[in-house]
């Protein structure tokens, strides 16, 4: 295996640290505390791949040893021992291959998810309580952190909308290949007749950004409404107004929250979620700016669905954009997604360098 250039430049990645060593041991390092912690993370995360290719590397002696085992022993065992290896080393430097895709200014964020149904009342809603499931499992498997912000119940079953937080290393850059239109086929637990129904749900998905990143929002612009909290959230939330609702006007952009006790805690996350809303759609639009560059692109809109989960007449999900296809939907409405999302970011990531 020979890792010299593209991603696995290793010579590259270690003349780097040594460089950064060097700025981190300068008297007036800490100066400008907010570039310090940058150099510091950017450290942190060379230092990992590195390391992790140290790993891999003696994975890979090892896998020698066991083979050369196998031949001169003629040893099943040995030969079954070095395949191992094999494997663990390619998944484990498919992983860092992947992290390094992920390297964008917002894809080490943390990440707000927000679900909507489509048009199906019960039936729409529903999918989008299978979905929030999902996607909270998920992050449970990558060890994340994940916090609901606003939840609003549906009539009969499942959720109208709800907004949630996950917090970890690469959040955002990895659900960020969720964000679309879901489509869920399958027969109705709520149509007496047994019917088969198709249902939508959309997930957007945005970087939380922190202070270093500037958002002006002007006062004047914004339309705040309070309200008591419905849902889950303990039995405190129903006693007072505590629940913050802001309209940007401008934009039409609606954030909520409802997760803290004090309204004046709800709206400082409203504020902060609206901020990382009006960021993202600045980005959009220096997207879309460049789509006479690119052509890659797919509207996110009905009908126009990013995956599919067929449930009746047989159980498959297919990604629309990849092409890759599922036959355990358990398993991946049980959180499984990283196949799905991997793929997505590849695809996009050699769509991008082949401008």
């Amino acid at each position: 295996m020979s890792f010299s250039g593209g991603v696995f430049d290793l010579d590259a990645k270690q003349k780097r640290v040594e460089e950064l060593n060097r700025i981190t041991s300068r008297p007036d390092f800490w100066n400008d505390g907010e570039k310090a912690q940058g150099i510091l993370k950017e450290q942190s995360s060379l230092k990992e791949i590195l390391e992790s290719w140290e790993k891999y590397r003696a994975g890979l002696e090892e896998a020698r040893f066991f083979l050369d085992l196998a031949k001169d022993e003629k040893s099943e065992e040995a030969l079954s021992e070095a395949a191992a290896k094999v494997v663990e080393v390619a998944q484990g430097m498919a992983q860092i291959e992947l992290s390094q895709i992920l390297g964008g200014p917002d894809d080490r964020r943390n990440a707000i998810v927000s679900l909507h149904p489509g048009a199906g009342g019960t039936e729409a809603q529903d999918w989008a309580e299978i979905l929030l499931r999902m996607y909270l499992r998920w992050a449970d498997r990558k060890g994340y952190r994940t916090e609901i912000l606003e939840y609003q119940p549906g009539e009969e079953a499942g959720v109208k909308s709800v907004t949630f937080t996950v917090e970890g290393d690469y959040a955002y850059g990895y659900l960020k290949a969720e964000a679309g239109i879901h489509r869920l086929v399958r027969i109705s637990p709520f149509d007496a007749n047994a019917r088969r129904h198709t249902s939508f749900a959309s997930v957007f998905v945005y970087p939380e950004i922190d202070e270093t990143i500037k958002v002006e929002i002007n006062e004047a612009d914004l339309r705040v409404d309070t309200y008591r909290s419905s849902g889950a959230g303990g039995q405190h939330v129903n006693k007072t107004d505590s629940a913050v609702r802001i309209t940007h006007i401008p934009t039409g952009i609606v954030v909520a929250c409802q997760n803290e006790r004090s309204q004046h805690k709800n709206r400082a996350m409203a504020m902060k979620i609206l901020r990382s809303r009006l960021y993202e759609l600045e980005l959009e639009k220096q997207r879309e700016r460049m789509e006479t560059y690119h052509k890659t692109k797919k509207d996110i809109a009905w009908g126009s669905q990013i995956r599919s989960y067929v449930l009746h007449p047989y159980r498959m999900v297919k990604d629309h954009r990849t092409g890759i296809e599922v036959g355990d939907a358990d398993r991946i409405l049980d959180g499984d997604l990283d196949r799905f999302i991997q793929a997505y970011l590849m695809q996009a990531s050699e769509s991008q360098a082949a401008g």
